[in-house]
Order: C-alpha cells, then sequence, then structure tokens
C-alpha cells in the first residue's frame, strides 16, 4: 500500500516551502502574496496526485475543523431525521459539515460517541441528551466548546442553551380539545423516563386531568424495547382499561403501536376510543381514519438550533448568558378525536 502523501512531500516535489504549500490549501495565499503561476502549478500537482488534506491535523493548527457534532435520539424518527437534514443544511451554507449519531438513549454509548467527537476536534455539540451525561455536558461548556441541547433539557448543568417546545402546554390543549369533544375517560401512555420532556408531557396530563376533574389512566412503558412487545403493552392496557373512551400517546411511535394495539382489539376509532398523538407523522394524515396530533415546528426548531450555535461559533469569547427558546406546537385537529358530542 502506497503511503499517503503528505504536505512535506509535495513541497519537496515541488521544491518549495511547506508553509508556502499549506498557505496555497488554506486559501490564503493573495494574503501571502503567493504568485498566481505557484499557485496553479501546486493546485494542479495536488489534483493530479489526489492530496486530501488531514482534517484533524489542519484543525489542530488552526483551531477549527468546521465540523459539528449532532446527537439525536434515533435518527430513524422521523422527527430526528428531519430535523438533522434542516440543520445540515444550513450548517453547509455556513461552512460547516455535520456528523450524527443516535444515542439510543443509551448513556453509555452517548458518552463514548462524545469522547470520538471530543477527539475529532468538532467545533460545536448539538444534543437531544439522554439522562446521565450532565458531567460531559458540562466539560464541554468548561472547555470552551459550544453546546446546544434541544428537544429536552438538562437542568442540572448551568449556562447550556436550549431550544424546545412547550410540551406541558401542548398535552393540555390536546386534551382540552378532547374534553370538549366530550371524552370523559382519557389514558395517557408515555415512556418510563425522567427526560425534561416526557416529565413535562406527563404533567400536561395531570394538569388537564385535575382541572376538568378527569380520572387519572397513564402506562408507562420502557424505550429499549421491541414494537411487537410495546404493542403488547398497550394491548394489555386498553383491556384493563375497558372504560376509556380516548388515549393520548405522548410520542409517535408509540402512538403507531398504540394504532396497530387498538387495530388488534377490533376497536373503532372514534366510536369506541378517541386517539389523540403527541408529535405529527404523514402517516396519521393518511390513516383512515385521520389522527388528531399535536405537529411540532420542525423548520423553527432547526433554525433556531444551528442559529445558535452558529453565533456561540462567531463570538470571539465565551458569552455567561444562556439562550433558552421555547416554541410554540400546533394542534392538527383530524378525524380521531370527534365522536363524543
Amino acid at each position: 500500500m502506497k503511503r499517503k502523501l503528505s504536505i512535506i512531500d509535495i513541497a519537496k516535489h515541488l521544491n518549495i516551502s511547506t508553509t508556502t504549500v499549506s498557505f496555497i490549501l488554506n486559501g490564503r495565499a493573495k494574503e501571502k502574496r503567493i504568485s498566481d503561476e505557484l499557485v496553479e502549478r501546486v493546485l494542479k500537482f495536488v489534483e493530479e496526485v489526489g492530496y486530501k488534506p488531514n482534517v484533524l491535523a489542519r484543525s489542530l493548527r488552526t483551531g477549527k475543523s468546521n465540523i459539528i457534532g449532532l446527537l439525536v435520539e434515533s435518527i430513524a424518527n422521523p422527527f430526528f431525521a428531519n430535523i438533522a437534514r434542516l440543520i445540515e443544511n444550513n450548517a453547509y451554507k455556513n461552512g460547516y459539515k455535520i456528523i450524527y449519531s443516535s444515542t439510543e438513549n443509551d448513556t453509555e454509548k452517548t458518552k463514548q460517541i462524545l469522547s470520538i467527537f471530543r477527539e475529532r476536534h468538532v467545533d460545536g455539540y448539538i444534543i437531544a441528551p439522554p439522562e446521565g451525561i450532565e458531567e460531559e455536558v458540562t466539560s464541554l461548556i468548561k472547555s470552551g466548546s459550544p453546546v446546544v441541547l434541544f428537544d429536552r433539557f438538562l437542568e442540572n448543568v448551568p449556562g447550556v442553551d436550549f431550544v424546545g417546545v412547550n410540551s406541558v402546554q401542548s398535552i393540555y390543549t390536546g386534551m382540552k380539545h378532547l374534553v370538549l369533544e366530550g371524552y370523559k375517560n382519557i389514558g395517557f401512555v408515555t415512556l418510563d423516563s425522567l427526560q425534561s420532556q416526557m416529565q413535562d408531557r406527563l404533567h400536561g396530563y395531570e394538569q388537564a386531568t385535575a382541572e376538568f376533574k378527569l380520572t387519572e389512566h397513564v402506562k408507562e412503558v420502557s424505550y429499549n424495547q421491541s414494537s411487537e412487545n410495546i404493542v403488547r403493552q398497550i394491548v394489555s392496557f386498553l383491556k384493563r382499561k375497558r372504560d376509556l373512551d380516548a388515549i393520548v400517546f405522548a410520542t409517535n411511535y408509540l402512538g403507531i403501536s398504540g394504532l396497530r394495539a387498538i387495530k388488534e382489539l377490533g376497536l373503532k376509532i372514534p366510536e369506541d376510543i378517541g386517539v389523540l398523538v403527541f408529535d405529527d407523522n404523514e402517516l396519521f394524515e393518511l390513516y383512515t381514519p385521520s389522527i388528531t396530533s399535536i405537529a411540532q415546528p420542525i423548520e423553527k426548531i432547526s433554525d433556531q438550533v444551528i442559529s445558535l450555535l452558529l453565533k456561540r461559533l462567531d463570538q470571539q469569547e465565551i458569552d455567561p448568558q444562556n439562550e433558552r427558546i421555547i416554541l410554540d406546537t400546533e394542534l392538527t385537529v383530524r378525524d380521531s378525536s370527534s365522536g363524543r358530542k
């Protein structure tokens, strides 16, 4: 296997200094008054030999890699996939590349990925954090690395920027809609999780049940299990709670499993049970009957996240004033929640 060419090899072959080669490859030829003829000669040779610069070495010299690390719960989830796509497009327009990975809500996996990102000298971090990485995020902030959290917040990490939605108000608004439609026994299927966004959605449900004097019917399921097992748990929950006339799902993938459970039980929507899902999905619009959902402002979230990180990256000094941006959601009423008046 041929040895990979270095700047030193290029300089020796062209009989010029390594500094000159470096200036040309880093776009500083005019600044350093290097002749057009020499620039053309270097670039032509670089193209002929297929030289690829060592990004890590360049980042050590310049202090910038122009790479942003993005960590999401699951890149397969449409919400996170769309967020990642929009962030990547915006970052690219501003001269940055994105490297991203899924955490699967696994704390140890997340710590390992963050360690790899640090070794790659990424310039900034965008994270939808699982539980238990407060120490790692705090360390990043103390080292001077810009960090923006989104979707869920880490209460015990001071000085970190955050972009999210008002989950409490979102679920409360959805519950109020169901009550006004005549539903009186409303269940809530959520994750067994202490993450801030899941706790907020539960609080929204509890706030509504208290205000409208409803009985609470909560089913919590673990994240790391197959969809088939989630369906079985929801089936069991609905069999035990036969008096439920509506059900709210705290995530879109729980909603999809819930629709399978409802179909398995032979229940009709909305005649037998009304349905509302947090986080819209194109499936819910196409499903028969169409499913009422709470839509998150994906474009606004992604714009705020990348704009906030780019602002931090452009700052010469660390700004101790962190920003917490909370966006509104939109209740999209469809056929699944119109049936009890």
